[in-house]
């Protein structure tokens, strides 16, 4: 009934309301990209990226990510636990490795809106920012990840202060290092 008074006074009928939860945002992104797929072909290129969407999404799969988006050769996922995201970019970037890709990765745990099918929110941009930091084979996070996932073995060396463009002030970037097996550093 309040809906109806509303439309009345108003003239305009209000959408549902967003589905606001805390989530991990992953985007990975191949390195080199276009010079890659001139020097394949538009052909050797397609049958490549259909080789890397397939790792990726196995990955995806494997961690608990939901796929929310590709664009050419990058990935847009979330998770429900920045752990398994930082771990998924990992493997995501060991297994594109075997076919002489590297990618890029950025996570960043925050509030997001879920709107028919589309994530949304300043947490989207912070991940994509931040993916958009790291070099060829760097899984790069937020502050904020690295706190949420203290005690899991995952270890980062700090990158420092880094102003994301189109984000305000200033964010605590850490860098991915290997884990520590048999005291050796992981390959």
């Amino acid at each position: 009934m309040l809906d109806e008074v509303e439309v009345f006074l108003t003239g305009v009928r209000r959408g549902p309301d967003p589905d606001r939860r805390l989530a991990t945002v992953l985007f990975t992104d191949i390195v080199g990209s276009t010079e890659k797929a001139e020097s394949l072909g538009g052909r050797g290129w397609h049958e490549l990226l259909d080789q890397h969407h397939q790792l990726v999404r196995h990955e995806l799969d494997r961690f608990g990510g939901r796929e929310v988006d590709t664009a050419g050769d990058g990935f847009f996922a979330t998770f429900d636990g920045p752990a398994r995201a930082v771990r998924c970019a990992c493997a995501v970037a060991e297994a594109v490795r075997r076919l002489g890709l590297a990618t890029r990765a950025g996570v960043h745990t925050g509030e997001v809106e879920f709107i028919d099918g589309t994530v949304r929110g300043v947490a989207v941009h912070i991940g994509a920012r931040t993916a958009a930091e790291a070099g060829p084979g760097e899984v790069l996070t937020s502050s904020t990840v690295k706190d949420l996932v203290a005690g899991s073995g995952l270890r980062f060396r700090e990158r420092g202060p880094r102003q994301l463009r189109g984000v305000p002030g200033s964010w605590q970037i850490y860098l991915r290092e290997p884990e520590l097996q048999d005291g050796a550093p992981e390959g």
